[in-house]
C-alpha cells in the first residue's frame, strides 16, 4: 500500500476510534493470516456502521491482533499488532542479568520492569534457550554482551511487519536505556543493523499500521541516545548501513572546522546526501578535547510522516548530532528529495519533548532547486535532530493552471485565425516585394508560436503522465527550437526594415529573400538547439528537474534560449529607434519611395508593438528564475506567455489597415458571388 494511502487510513481511524462502537469478534476465521484482508472481519462480519471497530486475532504462528475500521461499507485495517518476535527472550540473551520466567511480558532489570509490546511465544528461539546463561550464544560463546551479535540473525530473518516493527523499536529503546555503557564499534554495528531492518525504504508503508503513533519518534530518540555514547577509536569512527549511518570525530579548540558528509540510499533507484558542519567560531568555545557524533537517516522523515496529523512533508534526510554543551550552532546542508522548482523549503528541528517539527530551531541560509543550507541551534535535551520540510502549498495552484489553460486556448485560436486571415487576403496584400516579405515573416512567426503552444501542452502531458525520459527530451528540444524560431523570425522582420530604409537602391529577388529568411528563421534556432542538447544531455543536464524544459541551476542550458531571445529584442528595439530617426530626417529620393517608406513604417509599428511585449514576457520569465517563490511573477508570466498569439493577431493582422481593407473587399466579393449564384 502506498505510504500516503496508509497515512490517510491511519488518520481516519484515529479520528473515529475514541467514539466508535466496538463490534464483538463473533466469528473469526482460523485461517486468517497477518496482514491478509480477506478473512475474519472482512468476510464474516458485515460492515454496516461507519466508524465501527472490529478486532481480529492473528494466525496461530503470530501473537497479537489486528484492528479494522468500517468505512464506506468496507472493513479497512488501521492497526496491525501481529508479531512473531519474542523480544523478551532477545533482550535476555544480551543482558548481563540472570534469566527470568518466560511468562508475562516484562523483564526484570536492576530491580525494575521493562515493558515489551509482545508477550507471546518465542518463534525464533530454540527449546532450552531460557536455561542458558545470559550472554552465551547458540554455541556457548559468552560474547553476546560484547556486541549484541547473537540476536542479529533472529531479527533480520523476521518479517518487517507492523507488529515486529513495534517490538524492535521497544527492544532498541530498552537497549539504549539499560545497555548503553561502553558502546564500542561492535555494539554500534549490531544496533545499526537492527535499526536498519525497520528503516528499509520498502517497508515505510507498514509503519502506518503500528499501534504506537510515536514509535518513529521513540526510535529516533533511542538511536540518538545510544549513538551519543559511542567510543571513538583513534579519534574517529564510521559505521554505515543502507538506511542509517553514524560518524564520530574527536574535536578540539584549534580545529579549523569539522564536517560530516553523508551520501546514502533513499530507495532502489536514487541516493540522497547531507552534510553537518561545525563552524570554526563554535569550536573556539571548547574548553577541552571532546567528541562529535552525527547520525543520518534517509528514510526516517517519510516514516515520521506516516503517523503525523499535521500536513508536513519531510523533503530531505534527517540529520542528528550529539555535541558538547558548549557548541550550540551548526550548519546543515540537505539535498532535496523533491526538486520541483516551485517547492518551498523550511528548515526545522525535531522537538524531542513535544514530538513535532519546530521551525524555531533553525534559520535558512540558502535555498536552491537541489539543496538547502540551514543554521540550526543544537540543544542536548530538546533539539538534536534536524531536516527540511516541503511547504504544503505549492505555487502550481488552480489559479495559475486556469490562467495557463485559458490563455493557451485563446492563443492557439488567435494564431489559427491569424493564419486563416493571411490565407484569405494573401493575394491582395502581397503585391509589392516589401509587403510580400512582411507577410511572409508574419506567417512564419504565427506558425512557429502555434507549434510551440501545441508542444507546450504535449510537454506538460509527457511530464504529468510520467512517460519516458526520451519523450521529455524530444518535447523540450522542439519546444526550444520553435520558441527560438519565433524570435529569429522577429529578427528577420527587423532586418527587413533596415533593408527597406537603408538599402534603398539595392534590390534582392524573392527567391534570395526566402532562402535568407529560412536560414535565419529556422537555421539559426536549429543550430543552437542541436548544440544545446549535444553539450548538456551527455551530463544529464539538459532537462530541469520536475519539468520538460531547459535546465537552469546545474548546467545553465536555459541561457541557450534567454541570450538569443533577449539579444534579438535589443536589436529590434534599436531598429525601431533607427526608423524614428529616419522619419525625422527625410533624405533625397524618399519621395519616389513614399510607398515603400509607408510599408516600412507599418512594419516598424508591428515590431515596435510586438518586441516590447515579447521582451516583457520573457523578462518575467527571468524574474521567475531569480525569485521562483513569487506567485505574482508566475501569474504575470503565464498571462503574457499564453496571450502572445492574441497579440500577434491583434497587432500583426487586425490593426493593419491594408489587411482590413483586403478582408473587407474579399467579403464584398463573396457576397456578390452569392447574389449571382442565387440569381
Amino acid at each position: 500500500m502506498d505510504v500516503r494511502v496508509a497515512h490517510c487510513l491511519l488518520l481516519w481511524a484515529v479520528h473515529f476510534f475514541p467514539a466508535a462502537p466496538r463490534v464483538a469478534p463473533r466469528v473469526l476465521s482460523k485461517e486468517s493470516k497477518t496482514g491478509n484482508l480477506q478473512d475474519g472481519c472482512i468476510n464474516l462480519i458485515p460492515c454496516e456502521v461507519s466508524g465501527a471497530i472490529c478486532i481480529q486475532p492473528c494466525s496461530p504462528s503470530f501473537h497479537g491482533e489486528m484492528s479494522f475500521v468500517c468505512k464506506d461499507r468496507k472493513w479497512q485495517m488501521f492497526i496491525d499488532a501481529c508479531a512473531n518476535l519474542d523480544v523478551q527472550s532477545l533482550f535476555q540473551r544480551i543482558s548481563e542479568h540472570e534469566p527470568l520466567p518466560s511468562s508475562g511480558g516484562h523483564v526484570s532489570v536492576a530491580g525494575g520492569h521493562l515493558p515489551f509490546v509482545g508477550g507471546g511465544k518465542p518463534v525464533h528461539g530454540k527449546p532450552g534457550d531460557e536455561a542458558k546463561h545470559f550472554g552465551a550464544d547458540d554455541h556457548g560463546n559468552s560474547n553476546c554482551q560484547a556486541d549484541f551479535s547473537c540476536i542479529i540473525p533472529d531479527i533480520l530473518s523476521s518479517p518487517a511487519i507492523p507488529g515486529n516493527i513495534a517490538d524492535i523499536v521497544e527492544l532498541l529503546k530498552n537497549i539504549s536505556l539499560m545497555l548503553s555503557e561502553n558502546v564500542n564499534r561492535g555494539k554500534m554495528q549490531s544496533y545499526s543493523r537492527i535499526a536498519n531492518h525497520i528503516l528499509n525504504s520498502s517497508i515505510i508503508s507498514s509503519w502506518a499500521f503500528v499501534r504506537d503513533r510515536n514509535a518513529s519518534s521513540t526510535l529516533l530518540d533511542s538511536v540518538n541516545l545510544f549513538a551519543g555514547k559511542l567510543l571513538l577509536r583513534n579519534g574517529s569512527e564510521s559505521i554505515q548501513e543502507h538506511f542509517i549511518s553514524t560518524k564520530g570525530y574527536s574535536i578540539y579548540k584549534n580545529t579549523s572546522g569539522k564536517s560530516f558528509d553523508f551520501s546514502m540510499e533513499l530507495n532502489k533507484t536514487s541516493n540522497i546526501s547531507g552534510r553537518v558542519a561545525i563552524p570554526e567560531e563554535e569550536l573556539l568555545k571548547l574548553p577541552r578535547t571532546s567528541k562529535a557524533i552525527s547520525i543520518a537517516f534517509p528514510t526516517l522523515g517519510a516514516i515520521i510522516e506516516t503517523s503525523r496529523l499535521d500536513p508536513v512533508f519531510v523533503n530531505g534526510m534527517v540529520l542528528s548530532v550529539s555535541l558538547p554543551e558548549e557548541l550550540q550552532h551548526i550548519l546543515l546542508t540537505f539535498e532535496k528529495v523533491n526538486k520541483l522548482e516551485n517547492v518551498k523549503a523550511q528548515c526545522v528541528g525535531w522537538h524531542s519533548a513535544e514530538r513535532r517539527w519546530d521551525s524555531k530551531a533553525c534559520k535558512m541560509k540558502s535555498d536552491n532547486i537541489s539543496s538547502v543550507v540551514c543554521m540550526c541551534k543544537h540543544h542536548r535535551r530538546t533539539f538534536k535532530s534536524f531536516s527540511i520540510l516541503m511547504s504544503p502549498t505549492m505555487l502550481r495552484n488552480m489559479v495559475l493552471d486556469y490562467v495557463t489553460c485559458v490563455g493557451l486556448g485563446l492563443s492557439i485560436f488567435s494564431l489559427v485565425l491569424c493564419l486563416t486571415i493571411e490565407t484569405v487576403v494573401w493575394h491582395h496584400v502581397t503585391k509589392t516585394e516589401i509587403t510580400y516579405m512582411r507577410h511572409f515573416c508574419l506567417v512564419n512567426i504565427a506558425t512557429s508560436l502555434l507549434i510551440a503552444d501545441i508542444l507546450f501542452i504535449v510537454a506538460a502531458i509527457v511530464h504529468n503522465t510520467a512517460l519516458n525520459y526520451r519523450l521529455c527530451v524530444a518535447a523540450t528540444f522542439f519546444l526550444h527550437f520553435f520558441y527560438l524560431a519565433l524570435f529569429f523570425w522577429m529578427f528577420t522582420l527587423g532586418l527587413l526594415i533596415l533593408y527597406g530604409l537603408l538599402l534603398v537602391f539595392f534590390k534582392i529577388t524573392r527567391s534570395v529573400f526566402i532562402a535568407t529568411a529560412f536560414s535565419i528563421g529556422y537555421g539559426c534556432p536549429l543550430l543552437i538547439s542541436i548544440l544545446t542538447v549535444a553539450i548538456t544531455e551527455p551530463k544529464n543536464g539538459y532537462l530541469r528537474s520536475g519539468a520538460c524544459w531547459l535546465n537552469w541551476y546545474e548546467t545553465k542550458a536555459l541561457l541557450a534560449f534567454v541570450v538569443p531571445a533577449l539579444g534579438i529584442i535589443v536589436v529590434n528595439l534599436a531598429v525601431v529607434v533607427v526608423v524614428v530617426v529616419k522619419m525625422g530626417r527625410p533624405s533625397i529620393g524618399d519621395g519616389c519611395k513614399s510607398q515603400d517608406l509607408s510599408n516600412m513604417i507599418r512594419i516598424s509599428k508591428n515590431v515596435a508593438l510586438l518586441t516590447p511585449l515579447l521582451g516583457l514576457t520573457w523578462g518575467f520569465g527571468l524574474a521567475i528564475i531569480i525569485d521562483s517563490h513569487s506567485l505574482a511573477f508566475h501569474v504575470t508570466f503565464a498571462l503574457l506567455n499564453a496571450f502572445q498569439g492574441f497579440f500577434i493577431l491583434l497587432f500583426g493582422t487586425l490593426l493593419d489597415r491594408k489587411t482590413r481593407e483586403a478582408l473587407k473587399k474579399n467579403c464584398l466579393s463573396s457576397k456578390r458571388k452569392c447574389s449571382l449564384a442565387k440569381s
